[in-house]
């Protein structure tokens, strides 16, 4: 697993960190924390003209670049907790249409979302589904060249904000899951937005009888199964990568505090410990990217299980010793650290949480996994 970086992706990496420093300090994103939905159309104008939208999408829509620069923009998005729907839109919506999606809707879709005209948001998760990607209750019945979509989705990562909805359904023309793209204001479709812990914007989709035409069926019928493990494997990867972003914030941020108070009164192993599992989890976060395509669907999940229950375990463990190296400041709603912290724990329970992914590793979720 070779993980040194070319020219072009240092450059990429380098580009987006000077963007946020300048653009996207802590005191701009509380002040897009008091916007409807938390987003700010001037930083994904930013964004866009980075050309990070365009990440991992063919090049005959304008796309360059894959997983490892979708995990060098993740890390700094990370690093300074970006409100922005870029998983929802780049790496689901984007991967959904790009691998499934027919002739057509590719050459409709990509360059809008290349070009950040197009943000998407994934309807699938519904309650009781505890992290069960076939747990779909919602139906497609076909009608008069168009399909009638019930059912509920729950927690929408990015509902408010987005242009298309990509809803999972049971397809009863085809036997199986089928993905519909689906405009929010469509008629039966009710929404019900409000704000994740961390700040972002999420909302609870119902669908009654929602009537979208036969070409809003994304790709081939009754197969979405696989591309939805194949997306979510993807938006894995692209986790581990945002939460090392943020576990390297939290450790500079920490490293500073001590710096701070003379004498230092922390023993310094504790930081230590702290630095060891930062770097233990991006080595993992680097493993789940290099695996997170591979074709063999045993071997991908597996590595992606064990990177993301580490990286939470990281993440866990790095939070906790941060609150209790800056001690009560720690608790202000107003310290950086606090912030952090929400983000990591929101990143955990997103797409199966540490105890999810180690019970689907196995009992040998810490060995290593051959490379190469």
């Amino acid at each position: 697993m070779d993980f040194e970086f070319s020219a072009d992706q240092v450059t990429l990496r380098d580009s987006v960190r000077l963007l946020l420093a300048t653009e996207y300090t802590l005191a701009r994103r509380e002040a897009f924390l008091t916007t409807p939905y938390g987003s700010s159309l001037e930083i994904w104008r930013l964004l866009s003209q980075q050309g990070v939208f365009s990440l991992g999408l063919p090049e005959e829509v304008g796309g360059y670049g894959g997983c490892r620069e979708i995990m060098l923009v993740m890390e700094e998005l990370g690093r300074r907790l970006v409100l922005e729907p870029f998983l929802s839109t780049v790496v689901l919506g984007g991967g959904l249409i790009r691998d499934y999606g027919t002739v057509a809707q590719r050459a409709k879709l990509l360059p809008k979302i290349a070009a950040g005209e197009l943000r998407s948001a994934l309807a699938h998760h519904e309650a009781g589904a505890r992290y069960v990607l076939d747990h779909v209750g919602t139906s497609a019945r076909r009608g008069k060249g168009s399909f009638l979509l019930t059912g509920s989705k729950a927690i929408v990562l990015d509902a408010p904000l987005a242009d298309m909805l990509i809803v999972s359904a049971r397809d009863e023309t085809a036997g199986g899951l089928s993905l519909f793209m689906v405009a929010p204001n469509t008629r039966g479709v009710r929404m019900t937005p409000y704000r994740t812990r961390d700040g972002r914007s999420a909302a609870d989709v119902v669908l009654e009888n929602a009537q979208v035409p036969t070409a809003a069926r994304l790709g081939s019928p009754g197969v979405a199964l696989t591309a939805l493990e194949q997306a979510v494997d993807c938006a894995v990867a692209a986790l581990c990568a945002e939460a090392v972003g943020a576990i390297e914030a939290v450790n500079d941020l920490t490293l500073h505090h001590l710096n701070s108070r003379k004498p230092v009164d922390q023993p310094a192993y504790r930081f230590q410990h702290m630095s060891l599992m930062a770097t233990q989890a991006k080595a993992m976060s680097y493993l789940a990217t290099d695996r997170c395509r591979a074709p063999d669907r045993s071997e991908r999940r597996r590595a992606l299980a064990a990177a993301k229950a580490f990286v939470g375990k990281a993440a866990r463990f790095v939070g906790r010793h941060a609150v209790q190296l800056h001690g009560v400041d720690a608790m202000s709603a107003g310290l950086a650290i606090n912030h952090y912290c929400k983000r990591l724990t929101l990143i955990n329970a997103t797409f199966g949480d540490i105890d999810h992914h180690v019970g689907a590793f196995g009992e040998r979720a810490y060995w290593p996994i051959k490379n190469h």
